[in-house]
């Protein structure tokens, strides 16, 4: 079974409780306070482990959290720190924030760890609180809190060339002449129910990943058949290699089915009609007479004044598949398309703090005030010299909620705000 989405509830570890206790000693007159610090609780970590390319292992357990401090001891011992917890995931998995859908981080890229939530800080024991007026502190800190985050995992293949078209026309046979890759291969729709990769290597050139996506059918993008759970592994795909049956084994017409391809991808994200494509004729080895000429000319005619290279191939026999090949790579060498990475929409730890923030307006001084620990951590996470930082900065101001608070205290654009020894100008 291959799984490429899950939703779990991951926690932290809450920090160990500073301990009370005094010094007790023979010939000792007066001990002083020893109590020990507790010990912090474990982080939520995320790796990425290229030895797995599912989300398997999250199918049968829900419930993931890291250990809990330990309190302080007597003596000043520190309370040992909580494990932490590592979910070991596949390169390519988006996580999200369950309920809102924002993406927390994006594990490719290069991307190996990050951690998802910090564990809770263990609290300070007594023996940090005597002073020379307060010899006997009798009270320590408690540790603090763990943070708690329902997430969505959602694996999106990271593949150089996706084999898009519909079912039974020769995607799989077509992966399991050019890579390593042995899908099953046989002459019934829906052969293959889940992404399959393969490494295709390229004689006296680099190699590439190419990703045999199941076969798509009209109203895909509408969630018909399994529609979405298909499309999304195409997303982060550099091009396209379009199989057809271009015998109409199956009676249908390969001009039709190509726009109807088209038109599903178009549905699902118009971005998707801006990455390039080749057309693969495959079949061509059971034409009868003249109808492969008639065939490939017709459809040539239609798409490579376009820009759409259309190649006749076999996957059957091999015939045009090593010019395919070189041709992909071509290609691939002439586009100069960064990876897709999606950008982070939600930092939990800020996101937990939001209830603390506080806008005002600082009558004196003539400007308006923001603040609380989730804008301190903001502005320790965000680098505002930075346009992506800057932008992530300001939509981080409108769903939190911070800019209708000011409109309600009257801003006006042109207005001074301030924030932790930072002040901007309000524009809308």
């Amino acid at each position: 079974m291959f799984a490429d989405k899950a939703t779990i509830y991951v926690r932290s570890g809450k920090g160990g409780d500073g301990h009370v206790s005094f010094r007790r000693e023979l010939y000792v007159a007066a001990g002083g306070p020893d109590g020990g610090d507790g010990g912090d609780g474990g982080d939520v970590i995320v790796e990425v482990d290229k030895g797995i390319n599912t989300l398997n292992d999250f199918r049968f357990r829900r419930k993931y959290s890291a250990g809990d401090g330990s309190e302080g001891g007597k003596r000043r011992m520190h309370g040992k720190a909580g494990e932490d917890l590592i979910l070991k995931v596949p390169e390519g998995t988006v996580i999200k924030e369950a309920l809102s859908g924002k993406v927390i981080i994006d594990m490719s890229g290069g991307r190996e760890s990050y951690i998802l939530l910090k564990g809770g800080r263990g609290g300070k024991g007594n023996m940090n609180y005597a002073t020379p007026t307060m010899q006997i502190p009798k009270y320590a800190q408690p540790g603090r809190p763990a943070k708690e985050l329902t997430i969505t995992l959602e694996l999106k293949l990271l593949a150089d060339v996706g084999l898009i078209g519909f079912p039974n026309v020769g995607k799989s046979t077509i992966l399991s002449q050019v890579s390593n890759a042995k899908p099953e291969v046989a002459d019934y729709h829906f052969t293959t129910l889940n992404p399959i990769l393969g490494v295709v290597n390229v004689p006296g050139a680099d190699g590439f990943v190419m990703a045999d996506i199941p076969g798509l059918i009209e109203g895909a993008s509408e969630g018909v058949g399994l529609g979405h759970e298909f499309l999304k592994h195409i997303e982060r795909t550099k091009l396209f290699v379009h199989v057809v049956d271009a015998a109409s084994t199956e009676g249908r017409d390969p001009l039709n089915d190509i726009n109807i391809i088209n038109a599903e991808l178009e549905k699902y994200d118009a971005g998707l009609m801006k990455k390039p494509q080749i057309i693969a004729l495959n079949k061509c080895d059971v034409f009868i007479g003249n109808e492969e000429d008639t065939v490939i000319s017709l459809i040539k005619e239609e798409f490579e004044p376009k820009g759409v290279p259309v190649m006749a191939v076999s996957a059957a026999t091999g015939r045009g598949i090593k010019e395919l090949i070189y041709k992909i790579r071509q290609m691939l060498d002439e586009l100069h398309q960064p990876d897709l990475i999606y950008e982070q929409e939600y930092i939990p730890d800020i996101e937990a703090d939001k209830g603390g923030i506080n806008v005002s307006y600082d009558k004196e001084n003539d400007e308006y005030v923001i603040e609380g620990p989730a804008i301190e951590r903001m502005l320790g996470y965000t680098n505002l010299n930075d346009e992506k930082g800057f932008s992530f900065f300001q939509r981080y101001l409108h769903t939190s909620g911070i800019v209708d608070r000011l409109k309600e205290l009257g801003v006006n654009e042109g207005d001074t705000v301030r924030m932790y020894g930072h002040t901007f100008e309000y524009y809308e």
